[in-house]
């Protein structure tokens, strides 16, 4: 227990240390033109600037139940290479699974104007099972991911694609990718094709378009121009082109909104959904943001509050073809106890609700259905030390546990910023 919370404190207290060591020491005279809110904002993004080649930060250290401790390095290269052609790489390894993981790729502008850039990638990583990724989210990075330390459900992918983004307004952005993919599941899993064909392994062909709309936006202050937020992004797989074995089509949305003020009282509202159409492997459809582990007691239990999961649903407890989560958080404003102490507390409700159409085609794999709709409710009291905090969270009504303990989940949370 003690070697395991040695790791989780040592993984979220790294960047903190990692940029703190930047602040003292790598700052040089030749580098006075950097100025220390800059280089800052810029680790804030998740980069560590050079003179031609930016260190991406994402891949220095993280943690999964699959592959322990993920460590290796990665980066971009930056305007001052050049402002027509981009370069993209990372390489980094897993201790338990003991097996390298890397992607490389590159981009040419097409328009500078509209921002339009065509880019081309060949990974060979992991992915979440169930998890989805909207195309325009790579523009945003958290120093710390805390439901990665407990998933285990991965499946293997080495994938080609080609992809073009483009600025179609300041408010609206946009990106288009086609990708060839081998997918093969990490764990036991095959999907019934028919009565006679099952498939453990599988090659897709997808179209996917992800549109990002901020209708405030306007460049100047984040938090009171930059929401609501729309992504909408819709996903088609081609069965039978480039040898892909299923057809089928995913449309997936999500919006947040903030209303408030940061310095004093605030609410954000998230809205997710998706539904998936067709033959649909276990790898594309959802699960519900879950990050409860199953253990047997509540301490057992005791890991790291994420930002917008489920804290009460057990890993892989539910996956859906069609799915909805709401989350309402309210913000207090923070306790003025003293100039470097500000605890804040957060009061925090969640609701799922979703189906699935076939699950016996799923096979070798047991969950559950959403149908019912899906509450827990809790707070989190933030910053309590060095970004560190508590949450409280509880488990009610339709699918409430019968085994009281089993529906609480009492976990530290982790905030930080630059």
């Amino acid at each position: 227990m003690f070697k395991r919370y040695s790791i989780l404190f040592f993984l979220m207290c790294s960047p903190l240390i990692f940029a703190q060591t930047i602040d003292e020491k790598t700052i040089e005279p030749k580098q006075d033109s950097i100025k220390k809110k800059e280089l800052l904002q810029s680790i804030g993004n998740g980069y560590l600037p050079s003179k031609y080649f930016n260190i991406d930060l994402r891949y220095l250290i993280k943690f999964n139940q699959y592959e322990g401790i993920r460590t290796g390095l990665g980066g971009e290269t930056n305007n001052t290479f050049s402002e027509k052609v981009r370069f993209n790489t990372y390489l980094v390894y897993g201790f338990i699974d003991h097996r390298f993981k890397y992607s490389f790729g590159g981009g040419i502008r097409l328009a500078e104007k509209t921002k339009t850039w065509l880019n081309l990638s060949y990974t060979d990583d992991l992915q979440e099972t169930g998890s989805t990724k909207f195309l325009t989210d790579k523009r945003f990075f958290q120093f710390f991911e805390p439901r990665l330390l407990n998933i285990d459900l991965f499946h293997k992918h080495i994938t080609k694609s080609i992809a073009l983004e483009h600025e179609i307004t300041p408010n609206l952005i946009s990106e288009t990718e086609f990708a060839v993919s081998n997918i093969n599941p990490t764990y036991n899993y095959s999907y019934a094709v028919n009565n006679t064909t099952t498939l453990d392994a599988f090659h897709l062909s997808t179209a996917k378009i992800a549109l990002q709309w901020s209708p405030f936006e306007n460049g100047s202050d984040a938090f009171k121009n930059e929401y609501p937020k729309f992504t909408f992004q819709y996903t088609k797989s081609f069965k039978d082109v480039f040898g892909s074995d299923f057809g089928f089509s995913k449309l997936d949305f999500r919006t947040i909104q903030k209303i408030g003020n940061k310095d004093h009282s605030f609410s954000e509202i998230t809205l997710v959904s998706g539904i998936a159409r067709g033959s649909t492997p276990l790898t594309h459809l959802y699960h519900a943001y879950p990050n409860n582990i199953t253990k047997e007691t509540i301490l057992q239990r005791f890991s790291v509050a994420g930002l917008n999961s489920f804290e009460t649903m057990y890993f892989n407890e539910f996956f859906s073809d069609k799915f909805a989560t709401l989350q309402l958080k309210h913000f207090i404003k923070p306790f003025n106890i003293s100039e470097r102490f500000k605890p804040q507390l957060v009061l925090i409700s969640r609701f799922a609700i979703g189906d699935m159409k076939s699950p016996e085609k799923h096979q070798n794999v047991t969950f559950g259905s959403l149908k019912k709709g899906y509450t827990e409710s809790g707070f989190e009291l933030n910053k309590l030390l060095f970004g560190f905090g508590l949450s409280f969270t509880y488990r009610y009504g339709a699918y409430h546990l019968p085994e009281f303990g089993d529906n609480i989940a009492f976990k530290f949370t982790f905030n930080v910023s630059l």
